[in-house]
């Protein structure tokens, strides 16, 4: 491993100390089934040597190239790649890539306490003896039958349904208000505040969609899920089994994944032996495919709250409009009336002689006032028309 690279000690704190020296296109955490690791600085080739992968696969991790998430199974690999989760699991060690990056550091440190053997981690508890969370040794021993590599895919797993579902929390917590906000009040800063809203939903649906259509593809073929059964493929007569190195689970995993996953354990003893069997990887998997599939509701929910508030804002600036219209009738009804005003007004303002207004000079000054008089009406009903419907103030 040295003759292949740069090799420095996996310490959660001093990740971040040797991000200059270790770029992210080649910086690599490795983690075995003890939960030991080293950050190792080593290029394409060496990896693809050591977990026996081809390029092409190595290519979907590469930080540089936009792939969707995938989970690939080989002969003696898993290629995982889960937004910012890069990583090649075996039936004995992890390869995680970019440790330094600060949304990785939190799964190097799940895996360093969730891979390592319950007699290492407690020591001095003997057979019996209870752990803080009210469970015994043996009771944790019996559901850390799961091989390794599924150990590695549960917090994998974990950790990008968690962090999906926190995005998804956050966009509620800023979008709900804003689109409340916009339909008391529609100005160009709410309308601006909504589109970047929306804009970050649609972006973040595209990317747990993802997610689950990956867990979904896999769930819907048995040789896929079969193909991640990397300890089952290693098992001979002289090996031991791929579940006898026990690791400690997080008993207090706020996900339902965790929970399911060691009720399919339970049952595990009687199914080991057949290959064609997929029952526990798809008790796993199902349990976070419902994790992000609620995800993905909670962004539906929001989708259409959002294409309500757009409806209900469009139906807003339609009743303005015809009100609009509505006053427009309205002041063309008052010019017409002003033009026969004017019309009276030209006739009696020209120059020609007639004999009908001879003694009849009192007619003009009648006819200016009784309409200047309706004139006066009709303004006076616009104005309380458009103030009753709030078009002007008061």
């Amino acid at each position: 491993m040295a003759t292949d690279g740069y090799v420095f000690p996996a310490d959660p704190q001093a990740l971040v100390a040797v991000k200059k020296k270790t770029q992210s296109s080649r910086s690599w955490i490795l983690m075995d089934c003890t939960g030991q690791g080293n950050i190792l600085d080593i290029d394409k080739y060496a990896i693809m040597h050591r977990v026996q992968i081809h390029a092409r696969d190595l290519r979907i991790l590469d930080p540089l190239l936009s792939y969707p998430s995938t989970i690939l199974g080989r002969e003696k690999a898993i290629v995982l790649n889960l937004e910012h989760i890069k990583a090649i699991i075996t039936a004995e060690e992890v390869l995680l890539r970019d440790p330094t990056d600060g949304n990785v550091i939190p799964v190097v440190k799940e895996l360093q306490r969730r891979l390592p053997p319950v007699n290492a981690i407690h020591p001095d508890q003997g057979e019996g003896k209870d752990y803080p969370n009210g469970q015994n040794d043996v009771e944790a021993a019996e559901e850390d039958e799961s091989p390794f590599e599924f150990r590695a895919l549960e917090v994998a797993l974990e950790a990008i349904c968690s962090f999906l579902a926190a995005r998804t929390t956050e966009l509620e917590t800023d979008a709900y208000p804003a689109l409340d906000e916009l339909t008391s009040k529609i100005s160009s800063r709410n309308l601006d505040r909504v589109r970047k809203l929306k804009s970050a939903m649609t972006r973040l649906t595209a990317r747990v969609q993802k997610v689950r259509d990956e867990l979904e593809q896999l769930l819907d073929d048995d040789d896929d899920m079969a193909d991640l059964y990397l300890s089952r493929k290693l098992a001979d007569p002289s090996s031991p089994p791929s579940g006898s190195g026990v690791v400690n689970w997080f008993p207090t995993s706020p996900t339902i994944g965790s929970k399911i996953s060691r009720a399919s354990r339970a049952s595990m003893a009687t199914v080991r032996g057949d290959e064609n069997d997929v029952e526990e990887l798809e008790m796993l998997l199902e349990a976070y495919f419902m994790q992000i599939d609620g995800t993905l509701n909670k962004l539906t929910t929001l989708r259409e709250y959002i294409d309500d508030t757009e409806d209900y804002i469009n139906i807003q600036l339609d009743n303005h409009r015809n009100q609009l219209i509505q006053l427009e009738l309205f002041l063309s009804s008052g010019t017409v009336c002003l033009s026969i005003y004017s019309l009276v007004a030209a006739i009696f303002g020209m120059n020609i002689p007639y004999t009908w207004n001879d003694n009849h000079g009192y007619m003009f000054k009648w006819v200016v006032i009784s309409t200047g008089i309706f004139c006066a009406f009709v303004f006076v009903v616009i104005v309380s028309y458009a103030r009753h419907k709030g078009l002007v103030g008061s």
